[in-house]
């Protein structure tokens, strides 16, 4: 597969697949590829596509290769009497057997144990004694074919929505979470990879200090990289997560850019981020390594939060764009690099990401004070500042705009995607039946060809 770069400016939409609902991969997904082209978008943002846990964060995912299966479209299933698909199956088979088998392996053994955690299996199951792999291996026999089928099915139509996607002109920006969840194959069948206990649980977790959305920081409770341990092996495990990610995704938006340049650790035993420390990252050293792989040039850095110069210097190093946020511009200096005058050629601007209140959500809830600036900025009465915020993001000198689903849609906070610091009621809006609107893709039509972007 040849993957294009984004060349000239473009404009896209973020809306997370679980959006479309149950069996997104089939028809729902390529209506809204319709809808794209037609509204003169040709870039699709998702969130991460692997399976979740129980709170459905795409954050917080059981494994860095498998696709969740509740996006796999029933009545489009590869059939398996043809040829044509055999091969297709036995190439997968091949391309995956550095990691599905393992992956095979840890959703039996999860689902025999209730779905208990690894670090609570028996020790001989925790630890990979080679014997008891064996044995679990004959008992789930079944298991294990029915998620290694499903896996191949969910590839072979996520290579049909690329194909089609890629004929309409329309690329796919994928998320790559920093870190994987505690309870996951990877953490399971590669614990040399991170900073774990004897007992496979975490000595230290990831996180960021006190910020715009917390004032105890984020406490993530992902386990951190042994990065003395990657660094001797030549980032072979963020070599080979990445490599899978660009099988799948024309670009590659590689979130929490600034824990490549150094990393916030917080003990295990700590109740709030706000106990963590700064501690060095190798990350030039292994995006030097992807750069090597040819990988650097599909990335987008998320380059938001405490970004230091040492973090910026190491993104034009490797000559990543990185995001304005139109939500974080107007918080009162001149000098803010979320506004518009600030933004960067070559960069990526949103009106807000899947963290952040809808746009409509924001503008309702903004202080006097912050209006009134956006008024003067903007030369505007205030009466339309909607529509204000998202011209002034297709309007930005940035290479490519991106705007949420709802904010295309001028939906209020209970379309809001996720609330950082939060667990419950999040990742489940669905896209209303009636959004994709014809007058709505004229509209946006229009204004992509105004401002270039088509």
């Amino acid at each position: 597969m040849t993957r294009a770069r984004v060349i000239g400016r473009r404009s896209g939409v973020l809306l997370h697949l679980a959006s479309l609902g149950p069996g997104a991969l089939g028809a729902p997904a390529r209506r809204f590829i319709d809808w794209l082209v037609s509204a003169g978008f040709s870039v699709w943002q998702m969130l991460p596509i692997g399976p979740t846990g129980d709170d459905g964060s795409p954050y917080w995912l059981s494994s860095d290769y498998a696709g969740h299966v509740e996006y796999i479209a029933g009545d489009e299933l590869a059939d398996l009497t043809t040829d044509a698909a055999q091969c297709e199956q036995a190439a997968f088979l091949t391309a995956s057997k550095h990691w599905l088998p393992d992956f095979a392996l840890f959703e039996a053994i999860r689902a025999a144990r209730d779905g208990r955690s690894w670090v609570e299996w028996e020790p001989s199951l925790r630890d990979r004694s080679a014997n008891a792999l064996t044995i679990a291996r004959r008992d789930f026999a079944a298991h294990i074919v029915q998620t290694i089928a499903m896996q191949f099915q969910f590839d072979y139509q996520w290579q049909r929505l690329r194909d089609y996607a890629h004929q309409r002109e329309v690329q796919l920006l994928g998320d790559l979470p920093i870190y994987v969840a505690p309870d996951s194959v990877e953490t399971w069948a590669h614990r040399k990879q991170f900073l774990l206990d004897a007992s496979g649980r975490a000595t230290e977790v990831g996180g960021v200090p006190p910020d715009y959305f917390s004032a105890d920081g984020q406490l993530w409770g992902n386990p951190l990289y042994n990065w003395e341990v990657m660094a001797a092996d030549g980032f072979r495990h963020w070599r080979a997560r990445i490599a899978q990610q660009l099988a799948r995704f024309d670009l590659l938006r590689l979130d929490h850019f600034r824990g490549l340049e150094s990393h916030w650790a917080v003990p295990m035993s700590a109740r709030t981020a706000a106990d963590g420390q700064w501690r060095h990252t190798p990350g030039h050293a292994l995006l030097e390594a992807l750069r090597r792989d040819g990988a650097t040039e599909h990335f987008i850095a998320e380059d938001l939060g405490d970004i230091t110069p040492e973090v910026d210097s190491l993104r034009k190093e490797f000559s990543l764009p990185g995001m304005h946020v139109l939500q974080f511009a107007f918080g009162g200096a001149a000098s803010n690099p979320h506004l518009p005058h600030m933004h960067r050629h070559g960069s990526v601007v949103y009106t807000g990401t899947h963290d952040n209140d809808t746009l409509r959500g924001w503008l309702n809830c903004l202080d006097w004070e912050t209006v009134e600036r956006l008024r003067i900025y903007f030369g505007t009465r205030g009466d339309d500042l909607h529509a204000t915020l998202i011209r002034a993001a297709l309007g930005s000198v940035s290479a490519i705009a991106v705007l949420p689903m709802q904010d295309l849609l001028n939906l209020g906070s209970e379309a809001r995607l996720n609330t950082p610091g939060t667990v419950r009621g999040n990742w489940t809006w669905q896209l209303p039946q009636d959004a994709m609107r014809d007058d709505l893709a004229r509209h946006f039509a229009q204004l992509n060809r105004l401002f270039a972007r088509s």
